[in-house]
């Protein structure tokens, strides 16, 4: 552990996380999301499995949980997925409470990664799929502002790389004094404008 390793309390932005999918109704499970391909169901599938494995990843219990490719499958959401969601999302931030979870090497999504930045991938994840969801529902959004800044950086800091294309769509333009939360989002390829229907 150095000095210039990233940590960060995720529970705050998980707590956020979980709030919005306690608001999801049941008719809204089918709805369009800012994902291609992804309706409400498919998020939510989506998050219960990237929190399972950053969870592991952070723990360092590496197996099937973290040698899963989530674009292998459309994900979705089991029958107990309202009880087993937050459950899920709390042990991811506990997970990565440990500060041991920031450094060596892990593996998610099975691709071996550092540490840190599998911790900044997570948070990238809780804040941009936060936002997916609160968008395709109409709920109001507010993430964790450490949360957000952290996952604005790590999407500034990979604009220039050649392998983000697998990931996040091309960056949209947005004015320079747009929100924070604008940014973030359109450095993941989303247009901050996005509403059902649109």
């Amino acid at each position: 552990m150095t000095d210039t390793t990233p940590t960060l309390d995720l529970g705050p932005q998980a707590a956020v996380v979980a709030r919005l999918a306690e608001g999801v109704t049941d008719e809204q499970l089918a709805a369009p999301t800012p994902c291609p391909q992804y309706a409400v169901r498919n998020v939510l599938g989506h998050l219960a499995g990237l929190a399972v494995a950053f969870r592991d990843a952070g723990r360092k219990d590496l197996g099937v949980t973290t040698d899963t490719d989530p674009g292998s499958a459309l994900p979705e959401i089991g029958q107990g997925w309202r009880e087993e969601l937050p459950k899920v999302l709390g042990e991811l931030a506990e997970a990565w409470l440990d500060p041991a979870a920031w450094t060596g090497m892990t593996r998610a999504g099975g691709v071996d990664l550092p540490g840190e930045i599998a911790g900044l991938v997570a948070t990238d994840e809780l804040v941009i799929h936060g936002w997916d969801l609160a968008r395709a529902t109409g709920q109001p959004y507010a993430p964790d502002p450490a949360a957000l800044q952290t996952c604005h950086d790590f999407l500034a800091a990979s604009v220039d790389d050649p392998s983000r294309g697998e990931i996040f769509g091309p960056v949209l333009p947005v004015g320079p004094d747009a929100p924070l939360l604008d940014r973030a989002v359109a450095l993941s390829g989303r247009d901050p404008g996005w509403k059902p229907g649109s």
